[in-house]
Order: C-alpha cells, then structure tokens, then sequence
C-alpha cells in the first residue's frame, strides 16, 4: 500500500459502491430474516442503526475524514450529527477482533436465520441470498477495502487501528 497517493476527499463513485455494498448487504440481512418474521427484521433493522450510529460516535468523529468525503461517506454524515472528536484519540486506540464482532454480527444474524430457514424449509431463494451475503461480505468487502478504500486513506497513514490490526499476520509473514 506504501507509494498510493491518498485522497483528501474520495471519489463520489468509491462512495457509492461502498455504500451499494453495505445496503446490498442490508437488504438481503433484512429479506432473510423477515422470512422469519416480522420482529426478527425489525430487530435487525434496529441492530443495523445502532452499529452506524456507534461507528460515528466512536470513530468518525475522530478522524481524519471528519467532515470530509471518506471513501464509506460517513465523514460528511459524521458531521452532519456529531461535534468534532480528538483525531489523536483515533490514532491511540488499541482495537481487537473482540471489537469489531458487532461488524460480522451483521453478516451472521441473516447467515444464521437463513441456515434455520434451510433447515426447516429448504429454498433455493434462501441459499441463493446467503451465498450472495457471503460473497458482498467477505469478497466485496475486501475489494473495496483494498482496492479503493484504505489504499488512499489519509487516515490509514496518519495511523488506523483497523489497519493496524489487519496488518499484523502479513507482518508476521515477511519476517
């Protein structure tokens, strides 16, 4: 990632696919488990807004992008809500996987809900949209992780936890 000149405002388009990602991963999270019910997507619905809400409470206001267009568009959102942060409270916070559990609860509540499905009603829509789920979570995550996003963070530079953390087996690897 050393040499990639970073963005001080991102591309409008890496914000919409970013965006088109994590709506896409929503809706379908939604879909599967309103075949469960109507409370279980309410609650996930619910779950969902609480997880973007901490994010920009507890990162955005401290970062780099504050105000500015981030490559997931939460800086200007960021902005928009909350007072500004302490940018070297971002840098010195120590994250583990413990952390960003609340981030793959969401891929794994519809995961689950529609294995339950599966399993009491077998569906070829239900296997189609988790295999879908699969894929944007993990393939198109790191996609636009890699390829557009924290390859021009300015943020990633300054110092991230995320990356830090992300970064520490292939660390090990080269040694």
């Amino acid at each position: 990632m050393k040499g990639a000149k970073s963005y001080e405002n991102f591309p409008i388009w890496i914000v919409l696919l970013s965006t088109i990602l994590s709506l896409s991963t929503y809706a379908i999270g939604i879909y599967v488990l309103l075949w469960l019910g109507i409370p279980f997507a309410i609650l996930y619905i619910i779950y969902i807004l609480w997880l973007e809400v901490r994010l920009l409470k507890g990162s955005c206001i401290d970062c780099y992008y504050y105000g500015k267009v981030c490559a997931f568009g939460k800086g200007k959102l960021c902005a928009l809500f909350f007072k500004k942060g302490n940018p070297k409270r971002f840098v010195a916070r120590k994250i583990s996987m413990i952390d960003i559990l609340p981030d793959f609860l969401i891929f794994i509540f519809p995961i689950v809900g529609g294995v339950i499905l599966l399993v009491a009603n077998f569906s070829w829509i239900i296997t189609a949209l988790l295999v879908i789920l699969v894929v944007l979570s993990f393939g198109g995550t790191a996609v636009i992780r890699g390829s557009f996003a924290c390859k021009y963070c300015k943020q990633r530079e300054i110092g991230c936890p995320a990356e830090k953390l992300f970064s520490k087996g292939k660390t090990r690897n080269r040694r």
